[in-house]
């Protein structure tokens, strides 16, 4: 299928709707960089993919594609029915946009975006995503990549979500405590300068002497 796939670019066809409701979500991830750009935009409007099982690579390269295919629906509310198949890919700057769009995001849609996407997200962030479905987030606090995600997260914000969260970032100061050793030495203090001081003399003094013995 990778044959295929390769020789039909390289015969210089675009990869239309036709081509790509042949691939399908089967043989999706076997597109590579310069594949994936032979797409034909308006094509990927009218065909349905699923990358999820692609790696993280292509994943991001289809988001970046799908976004461009559905730029001009961006402020409709069917924008993010369309680019949800290729979310895996979105970075933080576009998460944070869907954010304030009321998208009511699934919790099975949100463990499966990109890691270090999700760890910028803040707690209000996540309630604008998951929106109705925000109480879900609770039946993952103690498993990946939502664990990891608390404890990115300050305790205080995470208690304005009121789900019961924790394992957050404690606030407050932390205080050091530096111990204070007695002197042991029974020499007065200017005498313990004054050794300090001459000590580099009195080390070269003692290497020159070992030399020339």
């Amino acid at each position: 299928a990778a044959a295929v796939i390769k020789r039909y670019v390289e015969l210089g066809h675009a990869l239309d709707a036709t081509a790509l409701s042949a691939i399908g979500s089967r043989f999706v991830c076997l597109l590579n960089a310069s594949e994936l750009e032979a797409i034909h935009l308006p094509s990927l409007r009218r065909t349905s993919l699923d990358p999820s099982a692609c790696s993280q690579m292509t994943k991001n390269l289809f988001y970046q594609k799908a976004k461009e295919a559905f730029a001009d629906q961006h402020h409709l509310p069917a924008y993010y029915e369309l680019i949800l198949p290729y979310l895996g890919g979105a970075p933080a700057a576009d998460l944070k946009a869907l954010s304030k769009d009321d998208v009511n995001m699934n919790i099975t849609t949100l463990v499966t975006l990109r890691r270090d996407s999700l760890m910028f997200l803040t707690p209000s962030e996540m309630r604008g995503l998951l929106g109705m479905n925000l109480p879900e987030l609770a039946q993952w606090q103690n498993r990946s990549p939502i664990r990891d995600w608390i404890s990115q997260q300050k305790q205080s914000e995470l208690d304005k979500l009121q789900l019961g969260l924790t394992g957050g970032i404690q606030e407050g100061y932390i205080n050091i405590i530096t111990p204070k050793f007695p002197v042991t030495s029974s020499a007065p203090l200017g005498t313990v300068a004054l050794t300090f001081h001459l000590l580099p003399a009195l080390l070269l003094s003692f290497l020159m002497v070992s030399t020339l013995s």
